[in-house]
């Protein structure tokens, strides 16, 4: 069992590349959503790159990382089945299972846009950021604390963080609809 920790040190790494692409793929579609919407030749110069770049980075890193943290986590759970034994592990499962769910939905919209069909505004996508990041705090939380009970304050928190992201997102749309250039 000595390279258990080299199997959690591989998980954790692709869980970081792999939040990394999620947190970055709905910024690139709020700028798609956008360059969509922009005259001629701006439009397709931009829609191509930032194409390019959301293909690049959704085949490249984030679906690759998303499959390697799989592999990795079942491995970690083959090697140290007692984990599934604690309730803290089964709540965290629920939390991995949304984000994966997460990351087929983003999929979705990833193809729309790669077939330039744009059926949400780039406000959608911006609030579709954050999803990610309430899987995150509520997964440390409970990896963390390993408790079941605990996470319901990681949970409150979340809900605390949700509230302020809101509000922060309706100031900064204030603000750009003042000075679009913001």
């Amino acid at each position: 069992m000595e390279y258990y920790n080299y199997i959690k040190a591989l998980h954790l790494i692709f869980i970081v590349t792999w939040f990394a692409g999620l947190f970055y793929i709905p910024r690139l579609f709020v700028y798609q959503i956008e360059a969509f919407h922009k005259p001629s030749p701006e439009k397709e110069i931009l829609g191509k790159q930032l194409k390019l770049m959301a293909k690049r980075l959704w085949t490249i890193i984030t679906w690759p990382s998303a499959i390697l943290a799989t592999i990795f986590a079942i491995w970690l759970i083959v090697l140290q089945p007692i984990w599934l034994e604690q309730p803290w592990m089964h709540v965290k499962l629920v939390f991995v299972g949304l984000l994966i769910l997460y990351q087929l939905k983003t999929h979705q919209f990833y193809k729309q846009l790669q077939r330039d069909e744009v059926k949400k505004t780039s406000n959608f996508m911006r609030l579709w950021n954050e999803g990610a990041t309430f899987i995150l705090f509520a997964v440390v939380f409970l990896v963390i604390l390993k408790s079941a009970i605990n996470w319901v304050f990681g949970v409150i928190g979340i809900m605390v963080l949700a509230i302020l992201l809101m509000l922060g997102f309706k100031i900064y749309k204030n603000i750009r609809s003042k000075n679009p250039d913001a």
